[in-house]
């Protein structure tokens, strides 16, 4: 007596297809399982015949032998107890031979046959679509997630018998035992705004940059002392940044899915993420760990914004981990296990006081000894300098200008369009080519898309060579005046564009 079922699993970011087979013979009574297994995996024979027993079903005493191929693929994950479960039964001939075909089945079995949810069903659904898989019968709490995958049948299943009550019933009737989760997302919550611009008062130099940094996905950083409003505007940025492509919700809840991150109130990544991890995250939680690395905050982060709130007082090779992925949109780990390659596409906004108490160059306030103040600083290498395009200066504001009222004060959704609008000039440009916003132009990139007339060179070299500008640093001013050009609606970047762009231009506080 044999039977297979299709299953997969996640090994770093990458889903597979697991073919499990079960075969009764005689021989001792026992369960055998092969394959290449973790420990989770290899405990799932017990709770399985515990799940059958509850519902009914009881083991004959034959030699049971389980194999999950392919066996240099490893295993982990608990979401091969309901294929497992549902082989057994098919080999037990409780199911008909060809109730299986085409499915992929995924889950979690409780001792009393209810069937839990599990991390990665979103890529796992994707890989199956790709290789002809018409059905796929997951958790009841992974179907809105899965739903997302396009030609590929949803089934939610809550318990063991709903699964081998679908599976006996007739394909033409199985509508009506269970019916195939749909799609509903709607990008229009896109609109719900929790945080608003709005709530800000004055401030207009850094709504100005915040505009800037959004519009072409541009790494800011926020310098001032403490209750000055550089929080409240990081955590008003996803507010006004572009929503999400269908694709790029498919990615990023890919991501939360492997994560374990997705909830039942939240199953799918509607809005750009926003992650602040605490200052004592260290470089593997930053860029993702363990003998097969979940992804860290950089890739939770991915298509939207890592916020790094007090950045000095990161570890420093938290801090410089970011060089590869700020450049490549992209982290390689490697280890023992193998070698994993996570998506990283973000936008940094950080913030950060002068110094230790917050009040440096104020004399007359700031406590700190100039010692102390170059530890502090020292804490942001160069090289992470130079790949900040935007960086903001908050002061300390008047009492008239907090009295101002919000009615005064821009709000998210206006922001928003200004953004929207360069955007939609951006995404024209850059149609056919690899580029989607202006931050991620390359050295090619920026030589055609960036031209500048005779004035705006000789502008150009009179600064680079005042202000000891790196060619890093040159480069991201040229991104960045592009960005403020397509603000004005401008083709071309003037003057102007580029003086502004240099003024955003990244500066630690001088001793």
């Amino acid at each position: 007596m044999y039977s297979k079922v299709t299953s997969g699993t996640i090994f770093g970011l990458n889903s597979h297809l697991i073919t499990v087979e079960v075969d009764f013979s005689n021989g001792l009574p026992c369960v055998v399982m092969v394959g290449h297994l973790s420990g989770e995996v290899k405990e799932s024979s017990e709770r399985v015949r515990i799940a059958l027993k509850n519902v009914g079903i009881f083991l004959p005493p034959m030699h049971i032998a389980i194999n999950l191929s392919p066996a240099d693929i490893k295993k982990s994950g608990t979401g091969f107890d309901l294929p497992i479960a549902l082989g057994i039964l098919e080999a037990m001939e409780r199911l008909d031979s060809t109730s299986c075909e085409n499915t992929l089945a995924l889950g979690e079995l409780g001792l009393n046959g209810e069937v839990k949810r599990v991390n990665g069903v979103m890529p796992i659904v994707l890989e199956a679509s790709k290789r002809g898989i018409t059905t796929c019968l997951v958790p009841i709490e992974n179907a809105k997630e899965a739903s997302l995958v396009k030609n590929v049948k949803v089934i939610g299943i809550s318990n063991l018998l709903e699964a081998i009550e679908y599976l006996k019933t007739d394909e033409t009737k199985r509508s009506s035992i269970i019916k195939p989760t749909s799609c509903d997302y709607d990008l229009a919550d896109y609109n719900k705004i929790t945080c608003d611009f709005n709530e800000i008062s004055g401030q207009e130099n850094l709504k100005r940059g915040a505009l800037i940094a959004a519009s072409g996905f541009h790494h800011m950083l926020i310098m001032g002392p403490p209750g000055t409003g550089k929080t409240m505007i990081a955590k008003r940025m996803p507010s006004i940044l572009p929503p999400l492509s269908e694709k790029e919700i498919m990615d990023v809840t890919s991501i939360y899915s492997i994560a374990g991150k997705l909830t039942k109130s939240k199953p799918i990544v509607k809005m750009r993420p926003f992650v602040s991890p605490h200052h004592t995250v260290s470089p593997v939680g930053m860029a993702g760990g363990g003998i097969i690395p979940k992804p860290g905050a950089v890739s939770l982060a991915h298509k939207g914004i890592l916020f790094l709130d007090e950045l000095p007082e990161f570890q420093r090779p938290s801090i410089d981990m970011l060089r590869q992925p700020l450049e490549e949109k992209s982290i390689n780990i490697s280890r023992a296990s193998g070698f994993f390659n996570y998506p990283a596409d973000i936008m940094l906004v950080a913030a950060m006081n002068p110094c230790p108490c917050g009040y440096y160059p104020d004399l007359n306030k700031c406590t700190c000894t100039q010692v102390a103040v170059q530890n502090y600083l020292s804490h942001i290498s160069g090289p992470i300098m130079d790949r900040i395009d935007v960086c903001l200066t908050a002061n300390k504001m008047s009492v008239s200008e907090l009295q101002n009222g919000k009615s005064k004060n821009i709000s998210s959704k206006e922001l928003s369009e200004m953004v929207l609008r360069a955007r939609n000039v951006q995404e024209k440009r850059y149609k056919g080519t690899n580029y989607e916003f202006n931050a991620d132009l390359d050295i090619a990139g920026i030589k055609k898309f960036c031209k500048l007339g005779v004035k705006e060179k000789e502008l150009m070299e009179k600064l680079c060579e005042n202000l000891d500008i790196s060619a890093r640093s040159y480069h991201r001013i040229l991104k960045v005046s592009r960005t403020i050009a397509d603000l004005d609606e401008s083709e071309n970047i003037e003057e102007r564009h580029l003086v502004e762009a240099v003024c955003l231009r990244p500066q630690l506080p001088k001793m």
